[in-house]
């Protein structure tokens, strides 16, 4: 029976944790500078090496040739805490979900002044930390403040706040973080080169989008992924079926209809996501995370190789031709209505419904006279003017639809406006019209 993935890679120095060099690398100085404290507090989320750096510390402590930032792997300490090894008598992991209360810190407190028995230093590694009752941290107190030489402690918690000041004030604190996108990309791509097993570029993405930033999670999901490999390999129609997100095609393919307000593919797309089982929730979640994409690239053209969007080159090619067939302020405007329809969508009893109204709020910018609709509007004549196919506004004269090039004739009998807040050149035959109305007729007569 073979490890799971996250514990056959299981970093055995510091040099191999990933993400976290802002730790790493100062624990490394301080074994280098022999200046090792008594106790210490790793702190972070879930899944990003707080239990694996405090097993590296104490390999690290009792090493023959330590203290020393990189462990030689030979002597019996090494082997005895490397991954699959059998463990150190002087090295004691306590889950402190379980084993946090008063009684169980009094019998680590006695246990605590026995010498080691073969290494240099007796280590206690308190996982989950945040566990322990207020009781059983005062009954900790004093040896955590006033240790013997021998003793080190390591506390590790993903909620620091409800570790006791008293015992917080006596470690030296090293919060860990969650590990970037592109670090985690290229980690789980060396980890399945390692495996033999070929993985396709774009399911990288969903597997670091699966595990938000948890090193744990993301080579759970993985292995997860790796155990369902056909002959292919991982396909991304496979990971998508399995971690249930929205095939890439049909996210084309409803932005796509967006940029054309075309309410039939839209409403067709609804149909086939709800028939073919999958969560209109999840839908949203995801039409919101490539409509942000597109902002991006509407603002960055080259937002792929700045490493602000993961996702393979054609992929995004192709979001590039998207965004450029919305306004920034139609894409900002789509973003923001999907982004509160979403909002709203969790405990709605119509996810269905609550999705269809929200691609129909996408589609109606002549509906609304906020501000935003109203950009929205402009930025599409501007670009069918730049197309040269622009066409008079609806319930416009003729005239408005002359072509740009040539000078528009006045009518015969012209009166200038009179209310101060409109041009002068407006007709008073214009001024019955709404003020973004007007506006439209100016932007099409500067064009």
């Amino acid at each position: 029976m073979s490890l799971a993935l996250y514990r056959r890679y299981r970093p055995e120095t510091f040099a191999e944790v990933i993400g976290q060099e802002h730790v790493t690398a100062p624990l490394q100085q301080a074994l280098r500078n022999n200046r090792v404290n008594h106790a210490y507090l790793f702190s972070g989320p879930r899944g990003c090496g707080k239990t694996t750096s405090a097993r590296i510390l104490a390999r690290c402590l009792n090493c023959e040739q330590g203290p020393t930032p990189t462990p030689c792997g030979e002597c019996q300490s090494c082997r005895d805490l490397a991954t699959g090894g059998p463990g150190s008598i002087d090295v004691i992991e306590i889950d402190a979900a379980s084993h946090g209360g008063v009684d169980d810190a009094r019998e680590l407190r006695e246990r605590a002044f026995f010498a080691p028995v073969h290494s240099r230093y007796k280590i206690f590694i308190l996982d989950e930390a945040h566990m322990v009752t207020s009781a059983g941290f005062n009954a900790l107190l004093k040896v955590v403040e006033e240790p013997p030489e021998h003793l080190k402690f390591i506390f590790a918690t993903t909620e620091p706040e409800k570790v006791i000041g008293t015992i917080r004030s006596r470690t030296h604190h090293y919060p860990f973080r969650l590990v970037p996108p592109g670090t985690l990309r290229d980690y789980l791509a060396e980890v399945c080169g390692r495996e033999g097993i070929q993985v396709e570029d774009t399911v990288f993405p969903l597997v670091v989008r699966a595990g938000a930033g948890s090193v744990r999670d993301s080579m759970s999901v993985m292995d997860q992924l790796l155990a369902g490999a056909g002959e292919g390999g991982v396909t991304y129609q496979m990971a998508t079926a399995l971690l249930g997100y929205t095939d890439s095609a049909l996210l084309d393919e409803v932005v796509d209809a967006f940029a054309g307000h075309d309410g039939a593919t839209v409403f067709q797309v609804i149909d086939r996501v709800v028939e073919g089982g999958h969560d209109p929730r999840r839908f949203v979640t995801d039409l919101l995370e490539r409509l942000r994409d597109l902002v991006i690239l509407a603002t960055v053209p080259d937002a792929g190789e700045k490493g602000l969007i993961d996702a393979p080159a054609d992929r995004i090619a192709v979001m590039q031709a998207q965004a450029d067939a919305f306004g920034a302020a139609e894409l900002s405007r789509a973003a923001d209505i999907v982004n509160t329809g979403l909002t709203e969508m969790r405990g709605n009893a119509a996810p269905r419904l609550q999705l269809e109204l929200i691609c129909a709020r996408v589609m109606l910018p002549g509906a609304y006279s906020d501000e935003l609709s109203l950009q929205a509007r402009l930025d599409k004549l501007e670009r069918r003017a730049a197309a040269g196919g622009l066409a008079a506004p609806a319930g416009m004269a003729p005239m408005a639809a002359a072509p740009m090039a040539a000078a528009p004739t006045a009518p015969s009998v012209e009166v200038p406006v009179s209310v101060p807040s409109a041009p002068a050149s407006v007709p008073v035959s214009y001024t019955h019209l709404r003020a973004h109305e007007t506006l439209r007729y100016l932007v099409c007569r500067l064009l």
